[in-house]
């Protein structure tokens, strides 16, 4: 084999890992566009769903949104969802939720919820550790229909407050406690 021989073939391989390289980075800032798409749309439709997330919202460090979270058992279950930290209305960092329960249970399920930081010390508790575990550190706050009809943000005092929106499916009984959540790149 010849030395050009050799070279035409490295410089084909090396533009060829180039490109490949430059597919997966397109194709990680599609999955990483679509999430903040996704949770954008999300969080908008909770705030013309439920007037005190619209109002909380201004006063937020940042607010999580997991658009959909996928909740399934039959004796032992597990949920995961994907979701964007959005600051004025961009997406900063990407995280997932994941939890794993055991009891009497049966039925599947998609839900989004969204997780307010009020303060800088609930937000910089996000990233501390192994994952941010919901249930220790920063109180969290789950806000339901009745709370979010007879609240208002003068009152609200707590470091993360937490909103279900959008279920679907067969199971009973619905909550986030127990739930890590770690951050991620999306791909």
């Amino acid at each position: 084999m010849s030395i050009k021989t050799l070279g035409g073939i490295l410089v084909g391989a090396t533009l060829a890992l180039g490109w490949q390289s430059s597919m997966a980075a397109e194709a990680a800032k599609s999955a990483a566009a679509e999430l903040s798409r996704d949770a954008n749309a999300s969080l908008k439709q909770l705030y013309a769903n439920v007037p005190l997330a619209k109002a909380l919202g201004p006063n937020a460090q940042a607010v999580l949104v997991f658009p959909k979270v996928t909740k399934a058992g039959l004796g032992v279950g597990g949920q995961y969802g994907e979701g964007a930290l959005l600051r004025q209305g961009k997406a900063v960092a990407y995280y997932n939720t994941a939890g794993a329960s055991v009891g009497l249970q049966a039925g599947a399920q998609q839900f989004g919820y969204a997780l307010f930081f009020m303060n800088a010390k609930a937000l910089a508790q996000l990233d501390k550790a192994e994952g941010f575990e919901i249930g220790v550190g920063p109180s969290v706050v789950l806000v339901d229909k009745g709370m979010a009809m007879s609240t208002t943000t003068t009152t609200m005092k707590d470091d993360i407050y937490a909103f279900i929106f959008g279920q679907k499916g067969l199971m009973a009984g619905l909550g986030i406690q127990g739930n890590k959540i770690t951050k991620i790149n999306p791909k």
